[in-house]
């Protein structure tokens, strides 16, 4: 099964380019590393005025429930220097943070993981950037 086509922003896609030649993520698992390259390898690249409203792009606030468990979470989708998890700021170089990237509300995602493959569902958007008209996040 081929993987659905995400989307991503330019402006996102060229300081996540950034992001994988930086520092953050030389320090990085390099298995993470290699799937954010391939994640942005394969997105449908497209300015941040036609983003859809319901996908996940940086800065975006999602809420994902764990489809084993049932549990919901919310987080913030961040560049590597804001990340803290225990503030729900979830680095794009962390797998679940890769993993979301680009999808939109009510996809599953599988995702490899350290402790195991995790399905998760994005079930809102709260919050996405360009939707509010914030494009220099």
């Amino acid at each position: 099964m081929r993987p659905k086509r995400i989307i991503v922003t330019a402006t996102d896609h060229f300081r996540l380019r950034q992001v994988l030649n930086g520092s953050y993520a030389q320090a990085a698992d390099p298995q993470t590393r290699r799937d954010l390259d391939t994640e942005l390898q394969r997105a449908e690249i497209v300015d941040s005025l036609s983003v859809p409203p319901d996908v996940v792009t940086m800065n975006s606030v999602v809420e994902l429930r764990d489809l084993e468990d049932d549990s919901l979470d919310v987080y913030t989708l961040v560049y590597p220097s804001r990340a803290d998890i225990a503030e729900g700021r979830l680095s794009i170089l962390s797998p679940i943070g890769t993993a979301i990237l680009g999808y939109r509300a009510g996809d599953v995602i599988e995702w490899r993981v350290p402790a195991g493959l995790r399905r998760l569902r994005i079930e809102t958007v709260e919050l996405q950037p360009e939707r509010e008209g914030q494009y220099q996040l």
